[in-house]
């Protein structure tokens, strides 16, 4: 006699996240639209009907990896799959229309695509299927072939430039520190982003000072009981006084101080190594602290565009032009902030209505919600994104299965960084670099790209 097996169920809670934010989106983006195209609203040119036209496809699409499409097909494609993406990646190079500076989309009539967005499945799904399988370790082979995984991808969005979807693949390091990654490479990221910051604010002295202050401030807690440290620790304090008094009296000589830092480096290591303590580790941490705050003129210069540059001052205080490259953030802020707690109500946005901050259906499309809904809504919206983050790391951790696992933190950590960085830059915490917020912003590439991410994960924990 025969039984039946019961399937397992799909992740409704998941399922009904994505219904919430899809309708809810829409709703901001036919209010975001209203005031122009609300008398087209039925015609092809409104892009609240686009919008409805792109979440007909995604529903379909969802249907269709839920209950037809068998999940061997796009994990044994996985290669060919990236491989294809690659391609379009160096094809809208050559023929892709240039927006806004940067040249990401493929124009098909009234129809944008951009690769880049679908590079973020296709990277997940081989970075899946190399980290889950093939008995992986974070060897130099295996840390070499995850830099080619993400590398690929991100030298051509960087060719375009889209350094949102560059942010989107530094957030895989989240993916890798589950997997096995030391916690230090998060750590040794944020020291550089903070010495970045410092040398751009202030200089190149004054951020290898600091950096030399905490390293201090660390040795000394970490080896506080060992009396071998003792000395090393009176010649980093005489060091770091030598360099406030050489910054003090030879200002105008700005790499005094940073190579009398890298100096003093070798020296303490050196010391160190006399007492057969370990010196090789922090003698290249220490360098490349310093060699970062070196390299931050010529990236900042030469890598970044003109406008990207304006942005990042404008953040962090160095210049302020409210009617130039910091407008979009000023004119959100305000918007945001009329919204007070429960918001003008639904198309009731004056700041929405007459169309004060560019890329509202977009990139800024958080500001509506903010004007429109309140800090209630800003809140509800929040909120449904962190069940779906906290939902998908749950059902990973549960699953047994290693690929599936993987690729439920990937499209987690892309969650997760859409969301701080496009809502951070709304709020001017973050630099403008023109990320969606997923589901809600209005376009077909982000929307189609997040959709299919999610009912794979849906499919292949049902699995």
């Amino acid at each position: 006699m025969s039984t039946a097996v019961k399937k397992k169920p799909f992740d409704w809670v998941l399922i009904l996240c994505w219904t919430a934010l899809v309708a809810f989106g829409w709703l901001n983006i036919y209010s975001s639209s209203y005031s122009a195209e609300g008398a087209v609203f039925l015609g092809m040119s409104g892009r609240a009907f686009m919008q409805l036209v792109w979440v007909g496809i995604c529903s379909l699409l969802a249907i269709a990896l839920l209950h037809w499409i068998n999940p061997q097909i796009y994990i044994g494609l996985n290669l060919w799959l990236y491989i294809f993406v690659a391609a379009l990646l160096a094809a809208v190079l050559v023929i892709g229309k240039d927006v806004n500076g940067s040249r990401s989309w493929f124009v098909l009539g009234p129809i944008r695509l951009q690769p880049s967005e679908f590079s973020k499945l296709t990277t997940a799904l081989l970075l899946s299927v190399v980290v889950g399988r093939f008995d992986f370790k974070f060897n130099l082979k295996g840390i070499l072939k995850i830099l080619l995984i993400v590398g690929i991808p991100a030298a051509l969005v960087l060719l375009e430039p889209d350094f949102g979807t560059i942010l989107v693949f530094c957030g895989l390091v989240f993916v890798l520190y589950r997997e096995g990654l030391t916690g230090w490479v998060i750590i040794y990221a944020a020291i550089a982003v903070i010495l970045f910051i410092l040398t751009l604010i202030f200089s190149i002295s004054v951020a290898v000072t600091v950096f030399f202050g905490f390293w201090c401030l660390y040795r000394l807690l970490a080896f506080r009981t060992k009396k071998d440290y003792f000395r090393p620790m009176l010649l980093y304090l005489a060091c770091i006084a030598a360099l406030a008094v050489i910054e003090y009296f030879l200002v105008s000589y700005e790499y005094i101080s940073p190579a009398a830092a890298l100096l003093m480096a070798v020296g303490i290591s050196i010391a160190e190594g006399r007492r057969h303590l370990p010196w090789f580790k922090p003698l290249c941490i220490l360098i490349a602290a310093v060699a970062v705050t070196f390299s931050v003129d010529y990236v900042f210069e030469n890598v970044l565009k003109q406008h990207h540059r304006d942005r990042i001052e404008n953040l962090l205080g160095i210049t302020q032009d409210l009617q130039g490259a910091g407008y979009n953030v000023n004119q959100s802020k305000i918007a945001i902030g009329s919204g007070g707690l429960m918001g003008k109500g639904f198309l009731q946005g004056t700041q929405t209505k007459f169309d004060f901050v560019p890329e509202q259906s977009t990139d800024f499309i958080f500001c509506t919600i903010g004007e429109e809904w309140g800090f209630v809504g800003c809140v509800a919206v929040l909120a449904i994104y962190l069940i779906m983050i906290i939902r998908l790391i749950s059902r990973s951790e549960k699953c047994p299965d290693p690929v599936t696992r993987v690729f439920g933190y990937c499209l987690a950590s892309y969650l997760f960084v859409h969301v701080v960085v496009n809502v951070g830059m709304t709020i001017g915490l973050m630099p403008v670099v023109g990320i969606p917020l997923p589901f809600i912003s209005y376009g077909g590439s982000s929307f189609l790209t997040f959709t299919a991410m999610l009912f794979v994960f849906i499919r292949l924990e049902r699995r």
